[in-house]
């Protein structure tokens, strides 16, 4: 209510620049008591919650201001001296005797009798022109007391005329404009210009993160040249990006109140400050008056390695695609965070078997210094047959929402050291690609390991000579996506061969709109058109995915549609309409031609703060075979995007096993299969089904059927933790954190007999974002936690039938029904452990769906499935 009076106030300011019959300040009288009533109180809640169902609290208590000084030389230069007396804690809102945790308690069995002691002990406030120049309190007071009081001290701080000012109080040094009309003035206090120390971390990616809102108010009221009353108020908004409706709001108001006036100690008489204060009490030193931090310590926490006992059945491998397990492993996460290295390292020496990786993937994630060193000295690099362990502790560090240098470093150093494990070589040089990303988008691009990083990437891949090397250290680039590389990926895109130029083109293809240069473009041209020489077809296809994102020419465009015949048979671009007007190209003769591909794309989810999509793009040798199949999944909003994941299943050189012929430029293709991903925006180290012709016809005999795991673990996606230091002088905590249990897996299958081959992922998943919001001033506590939870599967299956011509092909993609589950739950409560909790839940099951794809592949998907039936009842 406060702010739409300001509001109205601040509309019809420029009636009047000052305040009637001031030009100075505000003054007290001498030998004059006044007497005031002050409440400050906080309330949390949902952002469209009701204040009468908010958790909170009120302090209030009288307080008493006098004269203490007034210079001689200056009237409007004074020290005043303010108390509080008769402090009351009190709800907010009235509750039953059975909701109230703060019934038939007196406010020194609540607060203690130190901390009571210490807050009704004076203050002193050098006030001049209505500034705090100077704030006078006793040392060693505890944090609490002291800013509560800088709080009480800050509603001191006034300017009796209009305008804009940079000022200090219990918030920082904060831009504050104000608003000044007969008696009465309004500030309005920009929180987000407050200088002061911030401690917290926010989540990498905006989408992941949260948004945050924050407004303050104040209004004056004077009489006789001195304060009569005071309103102030601040909203704080808290919202996950991608899903708004997970929100909080934190609101703080002060009240102070004149209530009467009496006859008061007299003044003591001097020039200097320093000698009245001293008079006053020598005890009393000058601190700053804006806030000091606070410590919180847990209580009543168990410690780090009873809590791992109480979850660890939740991580164990079965576990993971249940919910309880991704709520698990976040809330160790808080726990990991104020262990030291050494109970750390006794919990993961003390672990020995399927629960293990999912214990790395906590204390990785728990990205401490105390959880990096615990991890580096448990794990030994030099050792070849622990890779499970390195790789899970790497893919963390790969997701790391906030990572430093230091982390990058110390990977630098064990890449520059012995590794056992060549394909973790490989993994730690693809994850320092992907903490120089991170790092350079957060502005540290010039950081001493950064700048290593990428003299290590970039010189190894111009040096590298073995054909490994030049992969390992592409996937790298892939990842860090540096701008100084482009050049070396358009000469292994258009030179390299097999695997090589396709992992630089994909590479570029990661690359924003505005890297793709004239250069890029000509390069990608003369790969498609095959200028110089024949390329495969995976590469072909990805240099026009390439032209056709990045503003194509008429030319461009037209060239590609006049090769239609070998183009991907997905259009949608306003280029592409208009080349289509064109009869040359637009004819029938042309597009009647049967593609060797097929691509789709549509919406997973669409709403109103976030939505998601899903492409499927399906390659195809001319014999039927899959070279191709590649499955992507975007996150987007009107400010960021993340590419959530990508699976890639690649193939060649089977057309032996049908003894069909090769594409042209493909005949000498070492038989091949295997599988590459990126989850949330990170190139993971690809898996090799088989390699060679040998190596195929092994797998295919003793094959079992069972996929193959490309990654499974436990991953944090949102890590959002902040202080917010209210007006008050009380400070509020913020804590949002995001985890996600995956396990993303694939397969591909052959049938010699019918003559088909198959290929599935299956991506299995538990997502849990758990907010914390409270208010802890050490003798109350009060906050809110709101969650949402869900499990989902979703399927993605290529069926290829080759026993006749043209082969038959069937995609379907779909996911099953899932539970979505949402928590609210509020308390307050005191250190004797008396406690007030509410809490509120919705369940609903999410339909499960079969995702759309074009009509041909649906009747191409009943023919197969009709010959498959047919075959299951036929003799043998």
């Amino acid at each position: 209510m406060i702010l739409l009076t300001v509001l109205f106030l601040c509309i019809f300011s420029t009636n009047s620049a000052s305040v009637k019959g001031h030009t100075t300040g505000p003054r007290i009288n001498n030998d004059k008591l006044y007497k005031f009533t002050y409440s400050t109180e906080v309330l949390i809640d949902r952002v469209k919650g009701l204040p009468e169902d908010s958790a909170g609290y009120r302090i209030s208590s009288g307080v008493d201001v006098n004269l203490v000084w007034r210079n001689p030389n200056n009237d409007d230069d004074q020290l005043i001296k303010i108390m509080i007396k008769d402090v009351k804690i009190e709800n907010v809102n009235e509750r039953p005797a059975a909701k109230n945790i703060f019934k038939g308690k007196h406010s020194e069995n609540i607060i203690g009798k130190e901390y009571l002691s210490a807050l009704q002990r004076p203050i002193v406030l050098q006030w001049t022109r209505g500034k705090v120049k100077n704030f006078y309190s006793y040392k060693n007071e505890p944090a609490v007391v002291q800013n509560l009081k800088r709080g009480l001290a800050s509603l001191f701080q006034i300017q009796l005329h209009s305008g804009a000012a940079r000022e200090v109080d219990v918030s920082g040094k904060c831009n504050v404009t104000y608003h000044a009309r007969e008696s009465q003035v309004t500030k309005i206090k920009a929180l987000g210009t407050c200088e002061i120390e911030k401690t917290g971390f926010t989540s990498h990616n905006e989408l992941l993160d949260v948004s945050t809102k924050a407004t303050s108010a104040t209004i004056y009221v004077l009489e006789d040249s001195f304060i009569k009353s005071v309103r102030a108020e601040e909203n704080h908004v808290l919202s996950l990006n991608f899903r708004q409706t997970t929100n909080a709001k934190i609101v703080s108001k002060q009240k102070l109140e004149l209530k009467s006036t009496e006859a008061g100690p007299g003044v003591i008489a001097g020039k200097q400050v320093a000698s009245v204060i001293k008079t006053l009490d020598p005890n009393y030193i000058a601190i700053p008056l804006v806030a000091e931090p606070v410590k919180t310590e847990c209580k009543n926490c168990p410690s780090i390695s009873e809590h791992w006992q109480a979850i660890r059945k939740q991580l164990e491998p079965e576990n993971l695609s249940k919910a309880e397990a991704t709520r698990s492993f976040l809330s160790f996460i808080q726990n990991l965070r104020e262990a030291t290295k050494e109970e750390i390292l006794q919990i993961l020496r003390s672990e020995r078997n399927a629960v293990l990786p999912q214990l790395v993937d906590a204390v990785t994630s728990a990205q401490t210094p105390a959880s990096l060193a615990a991890m580096l000295e448990f794990l030994d690099f030099k050792n070849g047959s622990s890779s499970v362990l390195q790789e899970r502790f790497l893919y963390a560090c790969g997701f790391a929402s906030h990572p430093n240098e230091l982390l990058l470093k110390s990977l630098i150093n064990r890449l520059q050291g012995q590794i056992g494990n060549s394909e973790i070589r490989e993994t730690v040089t693809i994850i320092v690609g992907a903490l120089i990303k991170k790092l350079c988008d957060k502005g540290g691009c010039k950081l001493p390991a950064v700048v290593r990083a990428k003299k290590l990437i970039l010189g190894g891949l111009d040096r590298a000579k073995k054909e490994d090397d030049v992969k390992m250290y592409l996937l790298a680039m892939k990842n860090a996506l540096l701008p100084e590389g482009i050049p070396l990926l358009l000469k292994y895109a258009e030179s390299g061969e097999g695997p090589i130029s396709n992992i630089a083109a994909t590479a570029l293809q990661r690359y924003g709109i505005s890297f793709i240069t004239s250069e890029v473009k000509e390069t990608m041209n003369r790969i498609y058109h095959q200028n110089h020489k024949i390329y495969e077809k995976t590469l072909r296809t990805t240099a026009a995915a390439i032209i056709f994102s990045s503003n194509p020419s008429y030319m461009e465009v037209k060239n590609l549609l006049l090769s239609i015949g070998e183009l991907p048979l997905e259009m949608n671009n306003k280029m592409i309409r208009k080349v289509l007007k064109d009869m040359v190209v637009h004819n029938y003769d042309r597009f009647s031609k049967t593609g060797s591909s097929s691509a789709y794309s549509g919406y997973v989810t669409r709403g109103p703060d976030a939505s998601s999509t899903y492409s499927l793009d399906i390659l195809y040798s001319g014999s039927g075979i899959l070279r191709s199949s590649n499955m992507n999944i975007f996150l987007f909003n009107k400010n960021a995007h993340l590419h959530a994941s990508q699976v890639v299943i690649e193939a060649q050189g089977l057309e032996a096993i049908i003894a069909a012929s090769a594409d042209e430029g493909e005949e000498n293709l070492e038989s091949f299969a295997g599988m590459s991903a990126i989850l949330f925006d990170v190139q993971l180290r690809p898996v090799t089904f088989f390699q060679g012709y040998g190596d195929l016809m092994s797998k295919m005999f003793s094959a079992t059927g069972d996929p193959v795991n490309v990654v499974k673990g436990l991953i944090l996606l949102t890590d959002y933790s902040q202080v917010i230091q209210l007006q008050s002088g009380l400070k509020a905590s913020a804590e949002f954190q995001g985890g996600l249990a995956i396990d993303i897996s694939g397969g591909m299958e052959f049938s010699l007999w019918y003559r088909e081959s198959k290929t599935s992922v299956k991506n299995r998943g538990a997502l849990v974002v758990a907010g914390n919001i409270f208010v802890d001033s050490f003798f109350v506590k009060a906050g809110m936690e709101t969650s949402f939870e869900t499990e989902a599967t979703l399927n993605f299956i290529s069926t290829v039938q080759f026993s006749e011509y043209p082969f038959l092909v069937c995609m379907q993609m779909d996911n099953i029904e899932s539970p979505f589950r949402q928590y609210v739950t509020k308390y307050e409560s005191l250190p004797s452990g008396k406690r007030y909790t509410s809490r509120k839940g919705k369940v609903k099951l999410l339909a499960g769906s079969e995702y759309p794809l074009h009509q041909e592949n649906s009747n191409m998907c009943r023919k197969v499935f009709s010959t498959q039936s047919d075959s299951s009842d036929s003799w043998f």
